[in-house]
């Protein structure tokens, strides 16, 4: 009877380890944020963020966690250095003025065991508007190199720049941004 006590008190002991939160770091050389616009309605230009931080909560047994990304609006990378310099000006990102982009959950949707969305309030130029990101491909396990526990996803979304200021060139320059977000965060 001690050892069937022992036992489940072991049992639950681990049980409760695992229903923990577990928290997680952004790892900045895997997570990328990308978008793409109309671009005069003859393509569409996409362009990334190369500094990006931040922290994630997850409790798979409650089905819970938290999200909190930081975005360094200076790294943006077009690929053309006359080009960047505009863009980080005061017609689109005024990275002087507004140096960071961030975005803070509110709410994890879970289907079964896959995170499917987060909840949350994205900041861009000091203006705060809810935005859902779309989640596939969620996946946690061990590192294959260094065995650490990590997590990783895709996450998307559609946003209005013209509703968080950002309005010129419109409408030649797109309204409508499409943001692919790649994440990997390590525990």
């Amino acid at each position: 009877m001690k050892l069937f006590a022992a036992t489940a008190a072991a049992t639950l002991l681990s049980l409760a380890a695992h229903a923990a939160p577990e928290s997680y770091t952004v790892e900045p050389n895997h997570t990328i944020p990308r978008f793409s616009i109309s671009h005069l309605g003859f393509s569409t230009h996409m362009a990334q963020f190369s500094k990006t931080a931040g922290k994630i909560m997850l409790d798979t047994a409650a089905k819970s966690g938290s999200l909190d990304i930081t975005i360094q609006a200076a790294s943006f990378n077009g690929a053309n250095e006359a080009f960047e310099k505009h863009v980080r000006g005061p017609d689109f990102f005024d990275v002087e003025k507004f140096p960071t982009m961030t975005y803070k959950s509110t709410k994890f949707n879970f289907t079964g065991d896959n995170l499917t969305s987060v909840e949350g309030n994205f900041t861009m130029l000091g203006v705060t508007k809810p935005l859902t990101l779309a989640v596939t491909g969620f996946r946690c396990g061990n590192h294959p190199f260094n065995k650490k526990a990590m997590c990783g996803a895709d996450v998307g979304a559609k946003l209005k720049r013209s509703e968080f200021g950002m309005k010129t060139f419109l409408p030649a320059i797109g309204d409508e941004v499409t943001l692919m977000i790649q994440v990997e965060a390590l525990k």
